[in-house]
């Protein structure tokens, strides 16, 4: 009995050591994206694609929610220490915004593991951020930015709204496309 014991408990800190692993690179991954990719958005180009999400929420739907918030906060502090010239302002919107994508997304999936699930969680997961973002930048801007309240408000229709939903969007299509092949690697690795 202690040797099966013992045996479990070994698989499980392997198992353990190699999710830290795949996760840690999930996270390399999309710093290096956020470097290699950034492309202004037409209307403000203070608002910048990246597609440093996407692998977040890769690692999200494998290892749940707390993974993929992990992997925000790191990301998000690379981000505002290096790439961001709007330092922690930048920093803080993208931990709220990612944050908020999944957590949302990465609970939906985690009880709802299937195909259907996997389209509603980022659906819910794009339009979370998207609301959230609404308030964060209602809020947060002004104070770090000194823009007025109504001036952020203004923008929300022709720009911020629009940028949110096709950031999210787009990083959650391109999600989707590439799981089922990545997870079944993960999931070899794992076993």
């Amino acid at each position: 009995m202690k040797a099966s014991q013992t045996l479990n408990k070994q698989y499980l800190e392997k198992n353990m050591l190699v999710k830290i692993a795949v996760t840690a690179m999930f996270c390399a991954i999309a710093i290096v994206l956020m470097y290699l990719i950034r492309i202004p958005f037409p209307v403000l180009p203070f608002l910048v694609y990246d597609p440093a999400d996407i692998p977040i929420i890769i690692c999200t739907f494998l290892f749940g929610p707390a993974a993929g918030l992990i992997n925000t906060v790191i990301v998000s502090i690379i981000q505002m220490l290096t790439a961001s010239s709007d330092g922690l302002y930048g920093g803080l919107m993208h931990v709220i915004a990612t944050g908020t994508y999944v957590l949302t997304a990465g609970l939906i999936y985690k009880y709802r593991h299937t195909l259907k699930g996997a389209i509603a969680a980022l659906c819910f997961g794009t339009l979370a951020w998207t609301v959230v973002m609404i308030f964060a930048n209602l809020i947060i801007t002004p104070l770090f930015m000194g823009t007025p309240t109504q001036a952020v408000a203004q923008l929300l229709i022709p720009a911020i709204i629009p940028f949110n939903l096709l950031k999210a969007g787009i990083n959650s299509i391109i999600a989707f496309i590439l799981y089922k092949s990545i997870s079944t690697v993960v999931k070899r690795i794992l076993k």
